[in-house]
């Protein structure tokens, strides 16, 4: 009796797409460390809950994001299980490793650290791309633009850690600008994308930064636990619920099936360059700000918030809901008027806030999402029960 070898897949090291597959573990293993990255920047900003203590996690947390949105690009093209990739991969993890642990001292003493650490992150980014793109002019003229603008940025931080002050700041700004720009610049037509599994993947992400929110009620609450505590806790997990909602439930699901629908190559790269790249980045850094509010909250349960962690835990949820309103108007032109309307009234109860217990600040928050999804879910319930069915049914097929 005869044997039959099992067939062998090919090793793809090439611009071949990943669709139809979906995120491999090593991907999620990957998309882990920037766990330690989140809880990092929060930490980072509660330390120095300032104006400008803010500024800085977020320029941390923008140069991160950029980071992992190149890595998510990459893996629609490059099999992350194959053994070169999965070597390089793991090298990038140690690297963002050390990156996290950078973060508190970002503009201090460890810039140059995290500056080397994260201009390592994307050398070995641009290499796999590169590798990837041999095969592919268009995809390789795209890659070099793109570790033009890398160099550039990852230079800038390098400079960043030798100055300090506004020059500092300036030159950290200027590095994220220039990092996201650099796409506009030399264009979208010459990228590939597996729509499925790269709006998958941005889901994902979206679970780790929520999952911080619910980190930051642990650090919060430290080692006391009282009845304040307790309810401060329920709260706040249901205010990570009320945002798991409303980006799941509908705004999701009808943003994958759009980003699949575009026409492949430009229209497909640029909507998901800005509705996933680009408009996902102000909804995990108001993700973000909101742990940092909770974790405020969770300490001085009893007394009212001060004006910098307030503004944390409103405005950040209110940049969450304008992200979304930005999101539906990138895919089909029309203002979501509810969040629009939603984010200026957590803006506006700032002032409150400031004045009263700050469990109370958290259940009026948690009580305002709960009533935008009940609002929203009456308003278009059947069609929302009708396009999940649709996505249900195309998914089973």
């Amino acid at each position: 009796m005869s044997t039959q070898a099992a067939p062998r897949r090919a090793p793809r090291l090439t611009a071949a797409m990943r669709e139809g597959e979906t995120v491999s573990p090593l991907e999620l293993f990957f998309d882990l460390v920037f766990v330690l990255a989140f809880t990092q920047c929060t930490a980072l900003m509660a330390d120095e809950p300032t104006w400008e203590g803010l500024a800085k996690g977020l320029l941390v947390l923008g140069v991160l994001w950029w980071s992992w949105v190149g890595y998510a690009w990459l893996t629609s093209v490059v099999d992350p299980e194959e053994d070169a990739v999965r070597l390089v991969i793991f090298g990038a993890m140690a690297a963002l490793l050390v990156v996290g642990l950078a973060v508190p001292g970002a503009f201090g003493d460890a810039g140059l650290i995290f500056a080397c650490a994260y201009a390592f992150v994307r050398i070995m980014h641009i290499a796999l791309f590169m590798l990837a793109s041999r095969d592919d002019a268009n995809l390789r003229t795209s890659v070099i633009g793109l570790g033009i603008s890398t160099a550039i940025a990852s230079g800038l931080l390098v400079g960043a850690s030798f100055a300090d002050g506004a020059l500092q700041g300036g030159l950290w700004a200027l590095a994220l600008v220039l990092d996201i720009a650099g796409p506009y610049f030399f264009g979208a037509e010459g990228w590939k994308l597996a729509p499925h599994h790269f709006s998958e993947r941005h889901g994902l992400i979206m679970i780790i930064a929520l999952g911080e929110s619910i980190v930051a009620v642990g650090v919060g609450a430290e080692a006391r636990v009282d009845a304040g505590i307790v309810v401060a806790a329920v709260l706040g997990a249901a205010v990570a619920a009320a945002l798991w909602w409303l980006y799941f439930d509908v705004v999701a699901l009808v943003a994958a099936r759009r980003l699949a629908g575009a026409a492949v190559g430009r229209e497909q790269n640029e909507m998901a360059r800005d509705s996933y790249s680009i408009l996902h980045l102000p909804m995990v850094a108001g993700i973000v700000l909101l742990a940092l509010g909770m974790k405020k909250t969770l300490g001085h349960v009893d007394g009212p918030l001060k004006l910098v962690p307030a503004t944390a835990l409103l405005g950040g949820t209110a940049m969450y809901l304008l992200a979304h309103v930005a999101f539906r108007y990138r895919h089909i032109r029309t203002l979501n008027t509810r969040r629009l309307a939603w984010s200026g009234l957590l803006v506006a109860f700032i002032p409150v806030a400031v004045q009263i217990p700050a469990l109370a600040t958290i259940f009026a928050l948690a009580a305002a999402l709960v009533v935008l999804i009940v609002v929203e879910t009456r308003s278009y319930g059947e069609s929302r029960a009708r396009t999940r069915a649709e996505l249900r049914h195309e998914g089973e097929h």
